[in-house]
């Protein structure tokens, strides 16, 4: 999705991936390696130089449409940059949300009932 985006923004822009990556300060094997979704996490600060000589913002590039970035709260749009920022991925975000999910569930339910685990 990131990659298609810079793809197609690139080439709108009638940019080489060489003449991107000299505009971006970002190497043209890593903006290929984006935009063959082979990187599928770029940075912040990856995106941020990308964007600019695109003309967009990191929040098109991923996918955040304005009305949607303006009903979070600016204290979640941190921690989620953030935590980008210190290598937590998708995947591991994902993993995190299921330890909390299970934590709650065990929490809220006997011993006696905790055979019947609902996350395998």
């Amino acid at each position: 999705m990131i990659g298609e985006r810079i793809r197609s923004l690139r080439e709108s822009k009638g940019y080489s991936m060489t003449e991107l990556a000299k505009h971006s300060g970002v190497s043209k094997s890593y903006i290929s390696n984006i935009e063959r979704n082979l990187q599928q996490n770029p940075s912040l600060q990856i995106l941020a130089k990308v964007a600019q000589p695109l003309d967009t913002s990191v929040e098109f590039l991923l996918g955040i449409e304005s009305e949607e970035l303006a009903e979070l709260d600016e204290e979640w749009i941190d921690l989620l940059k953030t935590a980008i920022d210190s290598g937590v991925t998708k995947r591991d975000f994902v993993e995190f949300q299921k330890f909390v999910k299970y934590k709650k569930w065990m929490e809220n339910h006997p011993k006696e009932q905790r055979r019947k685990r609902p996350f395998g």
